[in-house]
């Protein structure tokens, strides 16, 4: 069980290999030639790390595990070993973990010595469908998600099922929030079809290990999904790559309002999407039932979809965080829209005026 997805961002090429077993060094040293590399992880992926590494002498720089310790401490751990390992230009970054590893690792790669080599391990659902590709980067500053970041794809990502066989249930519901808002985008529906068979399975407590084949392509259609929107527009520098950003105006905002780690990123995006969803009804662009799909595939996987959102916590520190949120242009909050077939942006001045307060209290409940 193997496939390889080539994506072109700009001036980088990444490889991606999607099988069903971990990579050994010897496959990641003859994908990437470099004179030093570093292994980086969580405390929750160092064993995985280890054993990939373990017949080589290589750094390991280890870091605190989930979304709160994404800040500019881990970075600066990852740059300090780096120079410790004695890592040059040439030196490869291996990072070995979730989004917040890959995320923080190609952020230090991205700046260490100007940019040097990078590649991800992936070991959890959500950056198999999400993080690891693409390039982008960062970490969370002045209590907003992501502030700091740059664009720097890997050379090499590799995407191992037999990974996921030890995450706990939680991590994978937050990865299968992002395969549903892929789905969404996808034209013809294939994906969201399969989606609805596995839902009710997962919600009764089948964490899907045994639909490995099922899965196995649900993760190649939303590799090839996102790579040939991120090859369109690989820096976020017109409206092509930001469709991915379906339901995160929101989900970004909700987890920094009920403290980062209190929600998994992918309960947060679930709960999005179905405001996007109530959103774009009541902006006349998805229809009725549309929306009401959305919710109810949400649904089925078990998310909480009710608003406001019972760990939501302080509501100005909610719309503080929407405010201040990346993706404003111009001054302006845009929101990613569900249609009746994918998605749009919409960026509108009276959006917060007209129709999020009483979204976000509940009077669009579908």
């Amino acid at each position: 069980m193997m496939r390889e997805h080539y994506f072109t961002f700009g001036k980088f090429v990444s490889q991606v290999h999607l099988q069903k077993e971990l990579p050994r060094a010897d496959d990641i040293f003859q994908d990437n030639r470099a004179s030093r590399s570093i292994l980086i992880s969580d405390i929750h992926t160092e064993a995985i790390a280890r054993s990939i590494g373990q017949n080589y002498d290589i750094p390991h720089c280890v870091l605190p595990g989930g979304e709160a310790a994404k800040g500019w401490p881990a970075v600066e751990r990852i740059l300090a070993a780096a120079k410790a390992g004695g890592l040059g230009r040439d030196g490869l970054f291996i990072a070995v973990g979730g989004g917040v590893v890959s995320d923080l690792a190609a952020f230090a790669a991205s700046i260490y010595m100007r940019g040097c080599k990078l590649c991800i391990v992936s070991t959890t659902l959500l950056g198999m469908v999400d993080a690891a590709l693409g390039g982008k980067t960062g970490f969370d500053l002045f209590g907003i998600k992501n502030l700091a970041g740059t664009f720097y794809p890997a050379g090499h990502i590799y995407l191992s099922l037999d990974a996921l066989t030890t995450l706990p249930r939680r991590e994978w519901k937050s990865g299968m929030a992002e395969l549903i808002k892929t789905a969404l985008l996808e034209d013809g529906g294939e994906m969201e079809e399969r989606l609805k068979v596995l839902g009710p399975a997962f919600e009764a407590g089948d964490l899907l290990l045994g639909h490995d084949g099922a899965l196995f392509e649900l993760v190649s259609a939303s590799v090839r999904l996102k790579g040939r929107i991120v090859e369109a527009d690989p820096e976020e520098s017109g409206t092509e790559r930001a469709l991915l950003n379906l339901g995160h105006t929101f989900a970004h905002a909700l987890e920094s309002s009920a403290g980062f780690g209190t929600l998994s990123h992918g309960e947060a995006v679930a709960w999005g999407l179905v405001r996007s969803g109530e959103l774009g009804h009541h902006m006349g662009i998805t229809p009725l039932e549309r929306a009401r799909e959305i919710k109810d595939l949400v649904l089925s996987f078990g998310y909480e979809i009710a608003t406001p959102h019972p760990k939501m916590g302080d509501w100005d520190v909610f719309l503080q965080a929407l405010r201040g949120d990346k993706k404003q242009w111009a001054g302006k909050l845009r929101f990613v829209i569900p249609t009746a077939h994918g998605a749009q942006v919409v960026q509108d001045d009276l959006i917060e005026e007209r129709l999020l307060y009483p979204l976000i209290n509940g009077e669009y409940m579908l």
